[in-house]
């Protein structure tokens, strides 16, 4: 018997890119979602009307990568929601459901679609939070804090506050008391549980070597988180003539989104810091991932939610801090989806076919 030189057996087999696909890939919904939604709050309807159209599209096609992954990758998939590092990503989900569910009912009135999109995250939410954090409790072989914890844990605040988000925007259109109760509980657990991570991703921070190689753009979440804070409590201010719970608590409502904007202004010269440290000082490559859409959508949440928090509350003088933010968001997200575009042409190209590598 000869060697076929044409086979090599010493090559590790591909794995195929679905089983790997990146948990926290929604965030590309999310930070489309809201960019769209804070173009349709400046007037821009055209821009609006095309980044609608690009989450919408990308929900769709992401949403069939995760189902045929589940289907032909299940452990995979069960490995990184059950991991600690990777676990919360998939929390994305969420927030970028709800987020194109405010999209849909901003931007063109789709209160149908809208509300079908909201209903569908609470079961996403319950199954994905519980996955995740109920694995990192009860295992075993924990890792340490600095392996173990990162930026995407303060998705449990976000995908919280998104229920809020479009709940509140429902409750404007629909006045329900039981509504109104749900979303009160909502805005204030959101609240809670980035009071949790904080904690610890601040011990991590402050206490323990961070290599530049960590310091990826989920960090930039720590903002996003009380951002999206923001424009929860800003909507339900926006119902409080409909809603007599929500007007009970007005005053304590609007302190803790003062709050949340303080905190969130607060964060982003650290997040510019550490990026500054990470590619300039220490010279890491500024190449695409899908971690950056987390980078994109705290500038798009923080300028949204600065203008819905502007009209409710009355203050004038911050008239011009949605606009500049629109514009650095933007800027940011036309660069990571060139990244995308990229990549993708990239990958494409490089594949080489089956039949070619085969011989005759």
């Amino acid at each position: 018997m000869t060697n076929n030189p044409t086979t090599t057996p010493e090559q590790p087999a591909r794995v195929h890119p679905i089983a790997t696909l990146f948990p926290g890939y929604f965030a590309l919904v999310m930070a489309t979602g809201i960019i769209a939604i804070a173009a349709k709050q400046q007037k821009i309807d055209w821009l609006a009307d095309t980044l609608y159209i690009v989450a919408a599209g990308s929900y769709v096609v992401l949403a069939i990568l995760v189902l045929a992954r589940l289907v032909m990758h299940p452990r995979q998939l069960v490995a990184d929601l059950t991991s600690h590092a990777k676990g919360f990503g998939f929390l994305t989900i969420v927030a970028g459901t709800n987020v194109l569910a405010s999209a849909s009912a901003t931007i063109h009135g789709w209160w149908t679609l809208g509300e079908t999109l909201w209903w569908c995250s609470l079961p996403l939410y319950v199954i994905l939070v519980y996955s995740a954090l109920i694995s990192d409790v009860l295992r075993h072989d924990k890792p340490g804090l600095g392996a173990g914890i990162n930026g995407s844990w303060f998705l449990l605040t976000v995908s919280t506050e998104s229920v809020a988000v479009f709940g509140a925007l429902l409750l404007g259109h629909h006045p329900n008391d039981f509504l109104a109760f749900t979303c009160l509980a909502a805005f204030s657990l959101g609240l809670v549980l980035y009071l949790i991570v904080m904690t610890m991703v601040f011990l991590r921070w402050t206490f323990q070597p961070l290599e530049p190689t960590e310091a990826d753009p989920p960090a930039w979440i720590a903002a996003g988180a009380v951002a999206i804070t923001v424009l929860a409590g800003s909507n339900l201010l926006a119902t409080r003539k409909v809603a007599p719970r929500v007007e009970r608590l007005a005053p304590l409502i609007e302190g803790l989104v003062t709050l949340a904007w303080a905190t969130a202004t607060f964060w982003f010269p650290v997040m510019v810091a550490i990026g500054i440290w990470r590619h300039i000082v220490r010279k890491v490559p500024l190449r695409y991932h899908p971690s950056y859409w987390a980078l994109v959508f705290p500038l798009g949440m923080y300028g949204a939610a600065t203008f819905k928090m502007r009209a409710v509350i009355k203050l004038d003088q911050l008239e011009w801090a949605p606009k500049v933010t629109l514009a650095v968001a933007l800027t940011a997200w036309t660069a990571a989806f060139a990244g995308l575009v990229i990549q993708g042409g990239r990958a494409a190209f490089r594949r080489p076919s089956a039949a070619a590598t085969q011989p005759a």
